[in-house]
């Protein structure tokens, strides 16, 4: 048994200090970034968010939606291979820089993963996503993946340690999801006990994966566009979100009428109801992670994007930073006290 007393902190943990800027205006700041990535040698222009891989959130709609913004879509695993020609068909060959094809690690996901990239070889980025990326089963897989397609973009995860990091960028991984149990609908940290606050992951992993070439993607905990900003600041090259995206028309999830409000489903992918939807029920051998709640039904997405960038470009300017890629180097966070951390609500 080991204790780490060094001081661990989430985004409600700090607030972003403003230095002197030479910016006129929010329209000055550039959003958009250009990656090289390590492993796949693929080279990607947008701006660098990223809605989750959740079936409530990742769906076909939300992929059009924010595509014309430059933003990226991880859309979920549990469309078919025909769900999946039909939506191509659909749309433009553009579309392929901003969609990314989410996958498990079993057998039967390895199989439609091969079926998909052999019918649509203009796809750039794979997500392979699981709870605990400290598996050795998991990093045999993205290995696997990287073995049979060397020229794909792999995002993995999730994982909230350096070491971890470095391990998963050596077997192939381009960018590594970081986040263990800081999402609004998971229950990771009070089922097992097991997370780490996502700030202070944030700024190890992305100082572990800079260091070898690689990139992160900060996934869960922002409730706001503050939090994009932090998230950003603090190193990440990425961010994903999860239920700042949902409550839209293009989200997935039921929409409910309840006292004359309306609502949309939102819940995790380790919640009884997603395991209820897509596995007919929770195995007898582990406990749901997440739970199901309803949001405010909120219109079209637009509005909520529009938002988020805004208010990222707001930060920008705060501390000077003209450009996205500058905000990490012009950033200093203040803790803030326990007080004030009261008020604004813990992570």
């Amino acid at each position: 048994m080991r204790i780490e007393s060094d001081i661990k902190l989430g985004f409600k943990d700090v607030l972003i200090r403003p230095k002197r800027s030479t910016l006129k205006s929010r329209s000055e700041v550039e959003l958009v970034r250009t990656y090289r990535f390590h492993n796949s040698g693929r080279t990607w222009t947008g701006v660098p968010v990223v809605a989750a891989n959740m079936d409530t959130v990742g769906t076909f709609e939300m992929a059009r939606a924010l595509a014309e913004h430059q933003m990226l879509t991880a859309i979920h695993k549990h469309y078919t291979v025909e769900e999946w020609a039909a939506f191509i068909a659909e749309n433009d060959a553009s579309i392929f820089n901003y969609i990314m094809v989410s996958t498990g690690t079993s057998k039967a996901d390895f199989e439609k993963l091969g079926q998909l990239l052999k019918q649509h070889p203009e796809f750039q980025f794979v997500c392979i996503d699981v709870a605990n990326g400290y598996a050795e089963a998991f990093v045999d897989f993205v290995r696997r993946v990287r073995e049979s397609y060397p020229d794909i973009t792999i995002m993995a995860g999730n994982v909230v340690t350096g070491e971890m990091v470095e391990e998963l960028i050596l077997v192939g991984a381009d960018i590594i999801k970081v986040g263990i149990g800081p999402g609004s609908v998971c229950t990771t940290r009070v089922k097992t006990g097991v997370g780490y606050p996502q700030l202070s992951a944030v700024i190890e992993c992305a100082d572990a994966a800079h260091g070898m070439g690689g990139q992160i993607v900060s996934d869960g905990g922002c409730s706001c566009a503050g939090d994009v900003a932090k998230a950003f600041g603090g190193g990440a090259d990425f961010v994903m979100i999860g239920g700042m995206f949902a409550g839209h028309d293009e989200s997935g999830g039921d929409l409910i009428e309840r006292d004359g409000k309306q609502y949309k489903q939102f819940y995790g992918m380790s919640s009884a109801t997603a395991m209820q939807r897509h596995a007919g029920g929770v195995a007898e051998y582990r406990a749901s992670e997440g739970k199901a709640v309803s949001v405010p039904y909120r219109g079209p997405v637009d509005a909520t994007v529009k938002d988020i960038l805004g208010g990222v470009r707001s930060a920008c300017t705060y501390v000077g930073a003209r450009q996205l890629k500058e905000l990490t180097k012009r950033m200093t966070f203040i803790r803030v006290q326990e007080q004030e951390n009261q008020v604004f609500g813990k992570e």
